[in-house]
């Protein structure tokens, strides 16, 4: 009789120990995934980043379009909020002057750059440091900026602007 109860209670004890160790594994599992998942995450927004970055530089509102959401939202530093449709007017007229050579952008650089996930949404924020050639003048400027990227049906969609001038 004591055999048993022994037994039992070693069988018992066993399958604790076993499900201890099966979470134990599993957490370890899951935080090495989450740090695989955000690290693909991270790399695929810095792919679009760059995607629409080369966009802007040259102008291409297709490419643009393709890659903000429909209630885009835009600030300037020294401008209030505009939505999508009057950024487009802005953009339009931009890529006409970039068409036409009146406006040569030389550089268009972003760096310093940070990225917070929550969820489907990204936070990024950074510098962006632009030449333009316009009139047979150079100008060149820093911004600081924060985007806010959204995953939307597997691909990352801008959604907000902010930038501000640095002195």
């Amino acid at each position: 009789m004591q055999i048993v109860k022994f037994y039992s209670i070693m069988t018992s004890g066993k399958l604790v120990l076993y499900f201890v160790l099966s979470l134990i594994v599993l957490s370890c599992g899951d935080k090495t995934g989450n740090v695989a998942s955000n690290e693909s995450k991270k790399e695929a927004l810095l792919n679009t980043i760059k995607k629409f970055n080369t966009a802007f530089k040259e102008g291409d509102i297709d490419v643009l379009e393709s890659m903000i959401t429909e209630n885009y939202l835009h600030t300037n530093g020294n401008s209030k909020v505009i939505q999508k449709k009057d950024w487009f007017n802005y953009l339009t007229q931009r890529s006409q002057d970039i068409a036409s050579g009146k406006i040569q952008v030389t550089d268009y650089t972003m760096d310093e750059t940070a990225i917070e996930f929550h969820g489907s949404t990204a936070i990024v924020t950074g510098r962006i440091s632009v030449s333009t050639l316009t009139d047979g003048q150079t100008q060149t400027s820093q911004y600081r900026i924060t985007n806010i990227w959204v995953l939307e049906d597997g691909n990352w969609k801008r959604a907000g602007f902010h930038d501000g001038k640095i002195q």
